[in-house]
């Protein structure tokens, strides 16, 4: 199997090179320490890089869907196909949202005589090649979720503990094209034990599959994850309410220097449109998330999503932030206030500016250049990403007045 994946390595190896290539004439080198590069940006952000894993994938973020926002435990085949169609046929497939990610709860609890996982008679009676067959077929590409324990979390699977190898094979034998990681009843020992024996599984299966670590941020993933996975969770489930939200953001931002092309920090997935919170909640869900090159992963029924959920999830201008091939992820600036700046480097030094009131009243909110990494003589063109509008050039400072959990995200052009 080694030899069989020989010319595919090769070429991954190829654009890992050209990656780093690029980075480094973005970036100017300060130090190499204990074998992983530290990168400062001309926003005065430190980018760490090591090796990353040898996969090729999650040169941007991920985007697409999973499951278990909302319906947790109750999926079946036929959900599964018409989200599938439903991507395409409103046009998110196209911006992008290419994975449609099953999580817990689509095995039996029993594995079979010969130790493989049996997809769940009752909601996958075509079986999960067949399905990956139809998401194949529409552009798109099939995830699915183990469990690096003896259980999923559900405790109505099983897990991938002993058998990763088994597992690995049986997943790309059925097509599979992302596996999301999880870490219950995983008998105490650390995930730095348990994650490393599924990534060279996956490596091994000869399939290229995205590996999504998710292990809650247990033992401060960002610091050692790379070489393993192509994300890794580093926080704790997401729930669909504000404050869950918020301090999910906070929680990924202390490792922004540690993502990059290949490997990102995964503060969790989308609550947009699930109704815990209000729109303007959910812009700024959607703004810190793509401005952290989160993976943008839809947690709501798309089936049925209404046309606020819609047009939030398919900012263009919003989704090329995340997107953008510098891949360096933006974080809160200022500290100590509701009155909050977030900014990061772009590509063609731009910078991506979030301007977020998380107050409970309403207030304005300004970016000082000096916050930002621009020198205060600089002259820009500020885009607002969600009005679609490009003002007047400024200098110096960026203000907005805004109401209670309202944000405006910006590109800005130096002219």
């Amino acid at each position: 199997m080694v030899m069989a994946a020989a010319p595919w390595l090769c070429s991954r190896q190829l654009r890992a090179v050209l990656v780093a290539i690029c980075i480094s004439f973005v970036f100017n080198t300060n130090c190499a320490v204990a074998g992983r590069q530290i990168i400062r940006s001309n926003t005065g952000q430190d980018h760490i890089r090591r090796n990353l894993l040898d996969n090729g994938l999650g040169i941007t973020p991920p985007m697409g869907w999973n499951s278990w926002n909302h319906f947790n435990c109750h999926i079946e085949e036929k959900l599964i196909r018409e989200t599938a169609d439903s991507m395409v046929s409103t046009g998110l497939a196209a911006l992008g949202y290419e994975y449609i990610n099953l999580d817990d709860c689509w095995a039996e609890l029993d594995r079979d005589s010969e130790g493989n996982f049996v997809p769940k008679s009752s909601a996958f009676p075509s079986g999960i090649k067949a399905l990956a067959d139809y998401v194949h077929s529409k552009g798109l590409k099939l995830g699915i979720y183990s469990d690096a324990g003896t259980l999923t979390c559900s405790k109505q699977m099983p897990g991938s503990l002993g058998h990763e190898e088994q597992d690995a094979q049986t997943f790309a034998s059925w097509g599979i094209d992302y596996l999301k990681y999880d870490n219950c009843h995983n008998t105490g020992t650390s995930p730095k034990e348990r994650y490393p024996v599924m990534s060279k599984a996956l490596l091994n299966s000869t399939r290229p599959i995205f590996f999504s670590l998710c292990e809650w941020g247990q033992e401060d993933p960002a610091t050692w994850a790379a070489s393993v996975g192509n994300s890794w969770r580093t926080t704790g489930d997401i729930g669909d309410n504000w404050n869950s939200m918020t301090s999910r953001a906070d929680q990924n931002d202390k490792w922004a220097s540690y993502a990059g092309p290949g490997g990102w920090n995964d503060p969790d997935m989308l609550e947009v449109g699930n109704g815990g919170m209000t729109e303007e909640e959910y812009r700024a869900h959607f703004s810190i998330w793509a401005l952290a090159k989160a993976p943008l992963l839809i947690g709501c029924d798309i089936r049925s999503m209404d046309d606020a959920t819609f047009n939030l999830l398919s900012n263009k201008e919003v989704i090329a932030v995340n997107q953008d091939k510098l891949g360096a992820q933006g974080k809160q600036v200022t500290s100590g206030t509701d009155l909050q700046v977030w900014a990061g480097p772009l590509s063609d030094n731009r910078v991506a500016l979030v301007l977020w009131n998380r107050g409970p009243s309403k207030a304005t909110v300004t970016a000082h250049w000096s916050d930002i990494g621009l020198e205060p003589t600089t002259v820009v063109k500020p885009r607002d990403l969600w009005e679609h509008s490009t003002g007047s050039s400024v200098s110096e400072t960026l203000s907005a007045d805004l109401e209670s959990h309202a944000c405006k995200m910006y590109v800005l052009t130096p002219k």
